[in-house]
């Protein structure tokens, strides 16, 4: 199956060979685009050398791949999913991945740890209140740093070719300009995503677990019929 995944622009390192695994094909569209914030993203990586965390949160690859390699020293760090892992791997550092894809999971995995201690986020310009309420209701400050936006590309998605349409976040999908067609099968990366499509007319057939790899075991077992 020849799949349409929606990523940031340059950002979807490793897809196609993940999806050749599975046993299918793929490319990007980008509905947005990342305008990043270099003051900000400073003021972070000298916040987390002056010890002003007891954690970091990333929950996304982009962040990850902007603070991590200009890191000299951190404190723990909790990745959202294994591609966030990978990319802090990949400058040394070996995080913890949530049992579960999603920010909500954060606050319920550390528990009683988050008990005065300071949580620090980079993260892109959009609300997520309740990992903030859920982090200060467990005790815990938080630090979120905006450290870029995510800009609508304006450009219409080209899945004219493609099987599925895999949306990877509920932004790009309520940003997306794309022509449905019978016979597109429709993929949400996760619960989220999937419930922003379903309010937006387009409920997808696969729902992932917020993971690309799960995503594609979930997409194998619908065209095995299981």
């Amino acid at each position: 199956m020849k799949i349409a995944i929606t990523r940031l622009e340059n950002k979807a390192a490793g897809d196609r060979a993940l999806c050749a695994a599975y046993g299918h094909d793929c490319y990007t569209v980008s509905p947005l685009r990342a305008e990043l914030r270099e003051e900000r993203i400073d003021a972070f990586i000298e916040a987390v050398h002056r010890g002003e965390f007891d954690c970091l949160f990333f929950a996304s690859a982009l962040p990850a791949a902007l603070i991590a390699p200009r890191l000299e020293r951190w404190p723990r760090v909790i990745a959202i999913g294994p591609k966030t892992a990978e990319v802090l791997r990949g400058s040394g550092i070996d995080a913890e991945v949530l049992p579960s894809f999603y920010s909500r999971a954060f606050a319920p995995y550390l528990g009683d740890w988050l008990r005065g201690r300071t949580v620090g986020i980079p993260r892109a310009d959009l609300p997520n209140p309740e990992l903030i309420e859920a982090i200060i209701a467990a005790g815990g400050r938080v630090r979120e740093e905006r450290v870029y936006a995510l800009v609508p590309t304006g450009t219409e998605l080209e899945v004219e070719d493609a099987d599925a349409l895999l949306f990877t976040s509920a932004m790009s999908y309520r940003e997306a300009r794309w022509q449905p067609r019978d016979g597109l099968l429709l993929i949400a990366i996760g619960t989220t995503t999937a419930d922003a499509m379903r309010a937006g007319g387009h409920p997808p057939a696969v729902v992932g677990d917020g993971s690309l790899a799960g995503t594609l075991e979930a997409l194998n077992r619908c065209v095995e019929g299981r």
